[in-house]
């Protein structure tokens, strides 16, 4: 990198550093000091969960007289991108650090109409995540939603304790 550097003066000016040398070196300073800052995290595996939850949503809805709920791929993958940001945030909310909030985050997927999300965190396996969200009013009400058909389920775990995942469920028609 240091072959960039143009020290040599074709004015009286002194030394001059090349703009490209000098954009490239502040750039690398700059993911050196944020990597230095603690927050980025490293996350653990994680993936789609729609397919293993299908049966477990669908008891819940008919159990309210409501049709089961058909997984998405599409759903499912707006579900990985907010379970992949908490999980290298290392917390747990609707609006990712880019200040992108769960509206912004579904029309730049492409999913249209009405959609809901329920998000948690913990060491938790499928039937423990949904009991709890079926014991929180706003996650319940989500989940009983007769305008949904389609829902998307991920999580993806903490690099650290890859018992704890973060979870995201996207709901929609």
């Amino acid at each position: 990198m240091l072959s960039s550097f143009d020290l040599s003066s074709s004015t009286d000016r002194g030394p001059r550093l090349h703009r490209r040398a000098f954009f490239t070196l502040a750039g690398g300073g700059f993911l050196v000091a944020l990597a230095g800052c603690g927050t980025l995290r490293t996350t653990g595996e994680g993936g789609g969960a729609s397919s293993s939850a299908s049966g477990l949503v669908g008891k819940i809805r008919s159990s309210a007289g409501l049709s089961a709920m058909a997984p998405d791929s599409q759903l499912e993958q707006a579900a990985l991108q907010q379970a992949r940001y908490m999980a290298g945030a290392g917390r747990m909310e609707h609006t990712t650090g880019r200040g992108k909030d769960f509206a912004s985050r579904v029309s730049d997927n492409g999913i249209e109409g009405a959609a809901a999300e329920n998000i948690a965190q913990g060491r938790m396996d499928l039937t423990r995540l949904f009991d709890m969200w079926m014991n929180s009013p706003p996650h319940r009400r989500n989940m009983l939603d007769p305008r949904f058909t389609r829902f998307g389920l991920a999580y993806v775990a903490d690099a650290k304790r890859p018992d704890w995942r973060y979870w995201a469920l996207v709901l929609g028609k």
